[in-house]
């Protein structure tokens, strides 16, 4: 009967363990990337007898000596993926995990993608602080260093292109608001002045490229049949800004530029130019690939540094460590990828994944929890009374 006891005590410290996990997962219920945990118990070890029907005859009878709890097992299941519009709230939909670096440079992992940045430029995890990690080319971790894209350089102007009609009839033509930016990112505002060469050559125009009243270059410009003659479309001009050093600009007038007969009337003008000034940032966001896209004011996008994600050969080696951290256990390193890998799961920017406790099942574990307390109370009261029953014969 003290054995009774004993196995009685052994049920009801499982089930109050039991009740602990179904607790904890219930007051998790709305963290963000929280996986729940069931307990798992096992039988303790048994005690042999004396062989039912006598000795060398029979079954040996058994005698069980209670329970145990044998750890707890995480589930890595799926959660709900909500939308919030935050430009750095990433959910993964799949079995990746977000890579996070402590000041120590260990490794942890977790599935809340709740990041927002420091003052120091860097991607961080809001709740900890720790650095989120980048995949690079060589498939090292970096971090995410917002700071170095505040600003977008100037690009000097390499290619005008042009559209529009040139007419073939005209003697000649300037076309204003031919914008050339400079390597410091200085505007230059310039135009081409277009000379027929006559009658005796139809289709052939001599180009100056003017900087004001100044001639910076001439090429020829050649049409057959209205279209500019292959080898001839693009002029190039070699142009030196005040301060800078000489740049070769081409003005490109293939494909949309004609030279048919319209009198007077031409409708040349610039389509585009391949240069920009600088801008500062103002926007940026992680595509659904988990590349980083800065927006800046002068009109450019940029792709920054893509999102690493990790997964292991067995999900149950990633171990909880609280604050939404997993670390891995012993064994083979994780394996890298990032969301553009299938195997890695895909990622939705604007989004996060909530807690994967279902509230049903933990309610009715809670019952079959607090029965099984209450039956193990039993034994014990049950054996106690025994005993004393027993001291009550002796007396």
């Amino acid at each position: 009967m003290i054995e009774s006891i004993y196995i009685g005590l052994s049920g009801l410290n499982s089930y109050s363990s039991g009740l602990k996990g179904i607790a904890n997962n219930v007051a998790n219920l709305n963290t963000p990337g929280y996986k729940s945990s069931t307990l798992q118990f096992s039988d303790l070890f048994y005690t042999q007898g004396e062989r039912a029907g006598g000795r060398g005859a029979g079954h040996v009878t058994s005698f069980g000596l209670g329970v145990r709890t044998a750890g707890s097992v995480v589930n890595f299941g799926q959660g709900e993926l909500r939308q919030t519009d935050g430009a750095f709230d990433l959910a993964i939909g799949g079995t990746g995990m977000f890579i996070l670096r402590d000041q120590d440079s260990g490794l942890r992992y977790t599935r809340a993608g709740q990041f927002e940045v420091n003052p120091d430029g860097t991607l961080v995890d809001r709740a900890t602080g720790l650095q989120v990690m980048a995949l690079g080319p060589g498939g090292q971790l970096s971090r995410v260093d917002i700071a170095t894209h505040r600003v977008n350089p100037p690009k000097a102007t390499s290619t005008v292109k042009f559209t529009g009609n040139l007419s073939s009839t005209e003697p000649e033509r300037t076309v204003s608001g031919v914008t050339i930016i400079d390597a410091a990112g200085v505007e230059h505002s310039m135009s081409l002045k277009f000379t027929s060469q006559g009658a005796g050559q139809v289709g052939l125009w001599t180009v100056a490229l003017m900087d004001g009243a100044t001639s910076v270059g001439t090429a020829s410009l050649e049409f057959v049949a209205g279209v500019a003659k292959t080898g001839s479309s693009q002029l190039s001009f070699k142009y030196s800004p005040t301060g800078q050093a000489q740049m070769t600009v081409v003005m490109d007038f293939g494909g949309e530029v004609t030279s048919f007969a319209s009198g007077t009337l031409s409708s040349l003008s610039v389509l585009s130019q391949d240069g920009h000034l600088a801008g500062g940032l103002t926007g940026y966001a992680f595509d659904d690939k988990g590349i980083l896209q800065y927006t800046f004011s002068n009109g450019q996008k940029v792709q920054g540094a893509q999102l690493a994600l990790a997964r292991a050969d067995g999900a149950q080696r990633f171990v909880p460590l609280g604050d939404r951290l997993f670390e891995l256990a012993d064994g083979p390193p994780v394996l890298l990828g990032t969301a553009a890998d299938g195997a890695f799961g895909a990622l939705k920017s604007g989004y996060l994944e909530l807690s994967n406790v279902d509230l049903s099942r933990e309610f009715s574990d809670m019952i079959v929890m607090q029965r099984g307390y209450q039956a193990s109370s039993q034994v014990v009261s049950t054996a106690n009374d025994m005993l004393q029953e027993l001291f009550g014969m002796r007396r």
